[in-house]
C-alpha cells in the first residue's frame, strides 16, 4: 500500500493561485493514477482532477476546468495540483488518492492521504 501525504494548502484571496502536492512514501507513485477530491464541510466528498499512471489521460470536474491542472513528477515521485483563479466555492479540505486505474468516484480508489485545507476568502 502506497502511503500519500498533501501540501500545499493555505488561506488565499479569490482569484489567487495555489499549488498542491501529493508526495507518496513506502512505494513509487509511478504506478498509480492519481484522482484529487475535496470535500466540503456538510457536503459529499467530489471529485476535482485525475492523471493516469503515465500522464496521458487527464480528467476534471466541469467546476475546475480551465482553472486547475493535474500533473505529474514520476522522477520526484510527486502529483501536483495547480490552482488558479481560485474562487470561495473552492474552499474545501483537498485529498489525493491513488489507484491502478483512473477513475471519477472516490469509491474507485483504494489508497487516501490525510487532506489538505483550502481556504478561499472573498
Amino acid at each position: 500500500q502506497v502511503q500519500l501525504a498533501e501540501s500545499g494548502g493555505g488561506l488565499v484571496q479569490a482569484g489567487d493561485s495555489l499549488r498542491l502536492s501529493c508526495a507518496a512514501s513506502g512505494r513509487t507513485l509511478k504506478n498509480y493514477a492519481i484522482g484529487w477530491f475535496r470535500q466540503a464541510p456538510g457536503k459529499e466528498r467530489e471529485f476535482v482532477a485525475a492523471i493516469d499512471w503515465i500522464g496521458g489521460n487527464v480528467l476534471y470536474a466541469n467546476s475546475v476546468k480551465g482553472r486547475f491542472t493535474i500533473s505529474r513528477d514520476n522522477a520526484k515521485n510527486a502529483v501536483y495540483l495547480q490552482m488558479n483563479s481560485l474562487k470561495p466555492e473552492d474552499t474545501a479540505v483537498y485529498y489525493c488518492a491513488a489507484d491502478q486505474f483512473i477513475g471519477t468516484t472516490h469509491r474507485e480508489y483504494n489508497n487516501w492521504g490525510q487532506g489538505t485545507q483550502v481556504t478561499v476568502s472573498t
